[in-house]
C-alpha cells in the first residue's frame, strides 16, 4: 500500500514529510465492505508501526472510484502499489511517504501435503502460481 496524490493536489497542499502529517490533509478513505468501518492506513519506518486514521471528504468501498478521485486532485488516497505504480512511473501520480511504505512480500498458501489433493484444488493452486 502506498500513499499517493495528484501533482496539482501536492503543489497546492503540500507533501506531508510524516504520516501524523496525513490528520491535516484531504483524504480519501477506503471503507471494509465486510466490517463497515474506515481503513486505518499502515506504515512503517525503522521497526515503528503507525496506524493513522485520516479524515477526508470522500469514502469509498472500491479502488477504482478512489484512483478516479485522486487523479483528479482531491485528496490523497492509500491504494495497493499494483495500482499506482504506472500512475507514478508516467507523472500522472505523486507518491508520498515512500520512506513510511512497508514492502508486502505476497501471500502464501500453506496446506499439509502435495499428494492426495483433488483436482480441483491443485488447478486452483496451479493458477495461483501463474498469478
Amino acid at each position: 500500500m502506498v500513499a499517493v496524490a495528484a501533482p496539482g493536489y501536492v503543489a497546492a497542499h503540500g507533501a506531508p514529510q510524516h504520516p501524523q502529517e496525513l490528520i491535516g490533509h484531504n483524504c480519501i478513505n477506503m471503507r471494509h465492505e465486510t466490517r463497515g468501518g474506515l481503513y486505518a492506513w499502515e506504515f512503517e519506518k525503522d521497526g515503528q508501526e503507525l496506524r493513522v486514521r485520516v479524515n477526508g471528504q470522500l469514502t469509498f468501498n472500491k479502488s477504482e472510484p478512489m484512483m478516479d478521485a485522486v487523479l483528479n486532485g482531491l485528496g490523497i488516497a492509500f491504494v495497493p502499489n499494483s495500482l499506482a505504480d504506472q500512475l507514478v512511473a508516467s507523472g500522472e501520480l505523486v507518491l508520498l511517504l515512500d520512506d513510511w511504505s512497508p514492502f508486502f512480500d505476497g501471500y502464501f498458501l500453506y496446506y499439509p501435503s502435495r499428494h492426495q489433493n483433488l483436482p480441483a484444488f491443485r488447478i486452483v493452486v496451479d493458477a495461483l502460481r501463474q498469478k
